[in-house]
């Protein structure tokens, strides 16, 4: 439906849709005529879905090379600390009630870091740092992971909970 409705006119719009509802028609016409063709059909469909699978497999990793799993946040030494996280995060929120973490990200990214990172990524940073994650954070009719701000308060310097050393299982 997305080549329909991505004709440059409305007339175009109704001309792919009509298009679109005549061939359907004729293949209805045809398998109702001769039955035996969904056979002939079905073998096609399985064979460009198995084409397509294969190009879209990812390579298989080199035997003699070790990978890290994915998860597994390694601390880097400019990492910064609890602290610093939960002022960057106050000074994002400035007087809302919080933030999301596509913003955090974004405003990582503007400062040169967090490059290549996706909100998954930041999200298991901050988990390991005792940063509490709010699954369906509404700000702005927007429900996303996010970061609130009296969470955020809660957590006095003194009392935030040591910044864990193993993977997140937070989804």
């Amino acid at each position: 439906m997305t080549w329909v409705r991505s004709s440059p006119t409305s007339r175009g719009s109704w001309v792919r849709l009509g298009v679109v509802v005549a061939v359907g028609w004729i293949a209805v016409r045809t398998i109702r005529a001769a039955p035996g063709l969904l056979w002939v059909v079905t073998a096609g469909w399985l064979w460009a879905a198995y084409r397509a699978g294969r190009l879209r497999a990812p390579a298989a990793p080199a035997k003699d090379v070790e990978q890290a799993p994915a998860e597994v946040v390694e601390d880097a030494p400019d990492e910064p600390s609890a602290e610093a996280v939960r002022t960057l995060l106050l000074d994002l929120m400035g007087d809302a009630r919080g933030v999301h973490l596509s913003t955090v990200l974004a405003h990582l990214q503007q400062q040169g870091q967090g490059v290549g990172w996706k909100v998954a990524d930041l999200r298991v940073r901050l988990v390991a740092l005792g940063i509490p994650i709010e699954p369906q954070l509404n700000l702005s009719g927007v429900p996303t992971r996010g970061v609130r701000k009296d969470a955020l308060l809660a957590l006095s310097p003194s009392e935030a909970p040591a910044p864990s050393t193993g993977a997140s299982t937070a989804a």
